[in-house]
């Protein structure tokens, strides 16, 4: 209540505790091309495990095997990505059916748009099972749907193994109080056909057993059994489509599938088990313009929106200097994270074959239309490391690794560190670099912009540059001190949103006060800020300003520099010359 009527206590809390939240600072974001997985969704990969287990193999085209390795080389350092699979105009589900304009399913929102309907057929498509996602490897899926016919009059061999194996359906527990001859179960199994899945032909992936025709069909502990959801829901491999129209028994009920359960007649049997293989599943094993082109849409969806997803690291490589450009300008509007740049692998290894002077010159045009912003970094170099898929060497971009670089460090150190040097800046995975550039070519290099990567003996190939790519000599055009101002800005600025809508007086400020000081003196004790400086009072808050409906608050930040350049004095000196003298 506002003002007590009469005598007692009132009791107010108020919380004083507030400090400035833990910002995480590595997840980074990728777009690219893989032969299996959800399309345009969001899915993040911990482990490499995990990004086959979700994208499948490394595919045998190089264009799509090196998006898989540098999504594989990042999280070789330790980190998380924020993995999102791209597709081309044109690429398709598998299906058993030829539906005239094919079938592209990109996930399941998709799919549940296109196919919300249960108990209908799927208008303008005739398929029964479709691939979970696009890509030719679908087309090595059959799916067998097993039903409880009369043993005695089958004579379908390849019934009585599904059978043995799995028992006859018969009629759910569900089923049978309503309906004790509702004959509602049957099995569906889905097989790598072809054997491209585990590379034996005829394995059976996953079976789904007893699961229900009935539309109510309900396990006993009250969850679905109803066929098409068990499906839809738990295969890692299809969706249902349309339900079967043909080869029912004549002597079987009359209930067709995907109905409730009825109390006086069964459901509609198959006379025969029903076979589907899977075919037409296709996909662009080339990435041209076009390709790139749907990448950088792909980036601006799904990373464009700094409120809608949390990112620090985007990673794009292999990509012409335009549409590269584009993926750093997502990053610089955001201004929250880094875009990691590396240039084509290809165009590196063909200069290569020139000579250095044209890997120079490459990279500097390369630099050059990617214009100025320290919310970007080029590195200048590709790696050649083995393919175990397909048992052969690839050149790979850089770009995963030196993101991964940034990872590296701050598992060890803290993000406003250097990731680059003999420390933190070694390169996984690796056999050979494309090239070995000279001091001399690494100080062209540098002027531009571009980190080398070197390979030093003894030491393996190392990130020897920490430059963004702003050209204006300041601060921000080391990568160190960009990530520590994107760490500093979004971490005040998510404390500060729980000043909205509070009064511009001498408490509030004195509270911004007490919550980002002691922030910025714990990055100072970690060797991130040497001086700092918070003035929010009435000096910047002015009665225009709090008129105005402003708070500010001015942030005042020194930042601690790598250091890129060693000068060591050797002086040789005579016999009995006393140190203190040169003041040694």
């Amino acid at each position: 209540m506002a003002f007590q009527l009469s005598p007692g206590v009132e009791i107010k809390e108020f919380d004083l505790t507030s400090v400035i939240p833990t910002i995480a600072t590595t997840p980074a974001g990728y777009v690219g091309f893989f032969q299996w997985g959800p399309v345009d969704q969001r899915i993040l990969i911990q482990s490499e495990k995990e990004l086959e287990s979700v994208f499948g193999k490394a595919h045998s085209s190089i264009d799509l095997a090196t998006s898989w390795y540098i999504v594989s080389n990042f999280l070789s350092y330790g980190g998380s990505l924020i993995t999102v699979r791209s597709v081309s105009t044109g690429d398709d589900n598998a299906t058993d059916s030829s539906d005239t304009d094919g079938v592209l399913i990109k996930n399941r929102q998709d799919y549940e748009s296109q196919f919300t309907a249960q108990n209908v057929s799927y208008s303008g498509y005739t398929f029964k099972f479709a691939a979970k996602y696009p890509g030719e490897l679908g087309n090595s899926l059959k799916v067998v749907v097993v039903d409880g016919i009369d043993p005695n009059t089958n004579s379908t061999g390849t019934w009585e193994t599904y059978t043995d194996v799995y028992g006859i359906p018969g009629t759910s527990s569900y089923a049978s109080t309503i309906n004790a001859s509702a004959k509602d179960e049957i099995h569906v199994i889905v097989i790598d056909e072809d054997g491209k899945w585990t590379g034996t032909a005829g394995t059976i992936l996953e079976a789904f057993t007893n699961i229900s025709k009935a539309s109510d069909g309900k396990l006993p502990d009250g969850t679905t059994n109803f066929w098409r959801s068990v499906v839809n829901n738990r295969s890692q491999y299809v969706w249902v489509g349309n339900k079967e129209t043909t080869g029912y028994s004549t002597a079987s009920g009359s209930t067709s599938w995907d109905s409730v359960v009825s109390t006086t007649q069964g459901f509609k049997s198959l006379s025969t088990l029903k076979e589907y293989s899977l075919d037409a599943g296709s996909m662009t094993t080339t990435v041209g313009s076009t390709q790139e082109g749907q990448i950088v849409a792909s980036f601006t969806s799904q990373f464009g929106n700094a409120e809608e997803i949390d990112v620090s690291l985007l990673i794009a490589g292999n990509m012409t200097a335009a549409n590269a450009k584009s993926i750093m300008n997502i990053a610089s509007l955001r201004q929250d994270c880094i875009a990691f740049i590396s240039p084509v692998a290809v165009t590196l290894v063909e200069k290569s074959r020139q000579g250095n002077t044209e890997i120079v010159n490459y990279l500097k045009t390369y630099r050059e239309t990617l214009g100025s912003s320290s919310y970007g970094v080029l590195d200048g170099n590709a790696k050649y490391q083995y393919d175990r898929f397909n048992d052969r060497f690839i050149y790979v971009p850089l770009c995963g690794d030196i993101a991964g670089c940034c990872v590296r460090t701050d598992n060890a150190k803290e993000p406003w560190y250097s990731p680059a040097g003999y420390d933190r800046g070694r390169i996984n995975n690796i056999v050979k670099l494309v090239w070995n550039p000279t001091k001399a070519e690494r100080d062209t290099l540098y002027k531009n912009n571009i980190n080398p990567v070197v390979s030093f003996q003894g030491s393996g190939a190392i990130l020897f540059g920490d430059k963004t790519l702003q050209t204006k000599a300041s601060a921000f055009d080391r990568i160190n001190v960009r990530r520590l101002f994107n760490v500093l800005e979004k971490t005040i600025a998510t404390a500060a949103k729980f000043q909205l809508f509070e009064f511009n007086d001498a408490f509030t400020r004195a509270q911004f006060r007490q919550l980002v000081e002691p922030f910025l003196r714990e990055v100072q004790g970690k060797r991130g800020v040497s001086s700092y400086g918070v003035v929010c009072d009435e000096t910047n808050n002015t009665p225009s300003v709090i008129d105005q409906n402003q708070f500010v608050a001015d942030i005042f930040v020194a930042p601690a520099r790598s250091i890129n350049f060693i000068r060591l004095n050797f002086i040789a000196t005579p016999t009995g010359v006393t140190f203190a003298e040169f003041g040694g």
